[in-house]
């Protein structure tokens, strides 16, 4: 093969070389020396970053492997956003991954090597342009992550957790592998390019390739959560560590709305009007269910979790605002929308999850919301942060989480569905009750514990420029937007 053909692929080679170079090292390690892991992980996703940005600086759309493996401006995007996600997790989790034994001699550094061959599969599955490829990057991907929630093999809940997600997940790969099985047996490729010229041809039976869509939906709304395939998202949050509950709720829904791009848009958008719908019907039960819900719960990981549902029904709502009858005139808007959502999410996620392992300690899980209370009386800074992740979560002005669902419904009321905007709203200010109530517990009620709270300083710095992030970003968004907006012309372009 021509080495030229390589040039996409640097950064998923340099992060397999080095992730298992990692492995190796780490073999020889003593407890006390697991830093050393640390700080080589982090440099692994410097290196990375520094591949996937000459690339998305290009600005070109390259084609690799027989056209299975795809270099654009989308997936160089959401590679570099992929690489933050997860070194702020590894920043965030360190102390707590320490503190559990999760870094022990017995475990070594598994915990940064799984993440690292974790992040290689949503890679993969980012770039990918094959319905093989999908799949070997969604298995890639989930694999890894099946072995982090039972890294603690003595921890009964995790061990639950491990096996709820590992057999809903398997479920989930045969409605996928079912629905992909559906459209090459109708098409006769795998190739997403050419499933969309057969798909446009007419040539095809629809009814057979809308039968592979419902199964191809089925599957996607798994991984991204959606109702009603998000039994696995509130046990798996809450019985995995918290270190791995925010690998599982990070970086894996960028990957994930990147294959909803790959599969649905750029293979099957002549069939739009028909997943369209399937995708309105997921958006409005995720709304209301993860929205409803939530308020019940005193877990706030549990919380979060049906958080999670009902941000993915606002991913999900960009999705499907692309095209209106046969106009797709605009996707780039809507599908932009939709990944400026996805980054909005993951940005605060991560942030809302690191405050938590913030305030866990050595026997103790800081997972109830009655830990959070006088905060502010323990800790003020810390609880201006969780403050501002709370109300961007919400949407409140001017934080990055309500320029991202004004982005969304703005899109939404571009295709003329404005009942499908006035849900939204109704149930995003439902969903804001129990955001404001961790901010109303954290200044107002008296705290139940008031043990020195003890921070890593590049945790501290790294969580603070995280709440900072969101301000700035929230008070001028129109660069961010602007970036995902050039990047999702430039691929649906090519």
């Amino acid at each position: 093969m021509n080495t030229t053909n390589m040039i996409p692929l640097y950064a998923e080679i340099f992060l397999l070389v080095a992730a298992s170079a990692i492995l190796l090292i780490d073999m020889f390690l003593s407890e006390g020396k697991r830093s050393i892991t640390y700080v080589l992980s982090l440099l692994t996703l410097a290196g990375c970053a520094w591949f996937s940005l000459a690339d998305f600086n290009a600005g070109t759309t390259v084609y690799t492997f027989s056209n299975m493996f795809i270099s654009d401006p989308m997936s160089n995007l959401l590679k570099l956003f992929t690489y933050l996600a997860v070194a702020m997790t590894l920043v965030y989790s360190r102390t707590y991954a320490t503190d559990r034994g999760m870094l022990s001699n017995n475990l070594g550094g598994e915990f940064y090597v799984l993440a690292l061959f974790s992040m290689l599969g949503q890679m993969v599955m980012i770039s990918a342009n094959n319905f093989l490829t999908v799949y070997l990057g969604v298995e890639l991907m989930s694999l890894a992550l099946y072995a982090l929630v039972a890294l603690r093999r003595d921890d009964v809940k995790a061990t639950e957790a491990a096996m709820k997600y590992f057999i809903l997940g398997a479920m989930a790969s045969g409605f996928l592998l079912y629905g992909i099985s559906m459209l090459y047996g109708a098409t006769g490729t795998l190739d997403l390019t050419l499933v969309a010229k057969a798909a446009a041809s007419g040539t095809v039976k629809p009814t057979i390739l809308v039968f592979g869509i419902v199964f191809l939906v089925a599957g996607l709304a798994f991984k991204l959560g959606a109702v009603p395939f998000h039994m696995w998202v509130p046990d798996v949050y809450q019985g995995s560590p918290t270190a791995v509950t925010l690998l599982l709720g990070g970086a894996p829904k960028l990957a994930t709305f990147a294959i909803c791009i790959r599969l649905l848009v750029e293979g099957l958008l002549p069939l739009a009007i028909d997943w369209q719908q399937m995708l309105m019907v997921l958006a409005v039960m995720s709304l209301a269910v993860g929205n409803l819900t939530a308020i019940a719960q005193t877990n706030i990981k549990r919380m979060l979790a049906y958080s999670t549902i009902a941000q993915m029904g606002f991913v999900l709502l960009g999705l499907l605002a692309g095209v209106v009858g046969t106009n797709s005139s605009g996707a780039a808007g809507a599908y932009s929308a939709a990944m400026y959502y996805a980054i909005t999410y993951v940005m605060t996620t991560l942030g809302s999850f690191g405050v938590i392992m913030l305030l866990a300690r050595a026997g103790f899980e800081a997972e109830e919301l009655a830990d959070f209370k006088g905060l502010s009386k323990r800790s003020p800074w810390f609880a201006v942060v969780m403050s501002i992740l709370m109300f961007s979560l919400a949407g409140v002005p001017p934080m990055m989480g309500f320029a991202a669902k004004f982005s969304v419904l703005n899109a939404v009321l571009g295709t003329g569905q404005i009942w499908l905007t006035i849900v939204a709203v109704m149930f995003s200010l439902i969903g804001a009750f129990y955001y404001l109530r961790v901010v109303k517990m954290m200044w107002f009620d008296e705290p139940t514990d008031n043990s020195p709270i003890v921070v890593n300083t590049d945790m501290s710095i790294v969580l603070s420029l995280n709440a900072i992030g969101v301000v700035v970003m929230g008070m001028l968004p129109g660069s961010l937007l602007s970036i995902c907006l050039d990047a999702m012309r430039k691929t649906l372009n090519s």
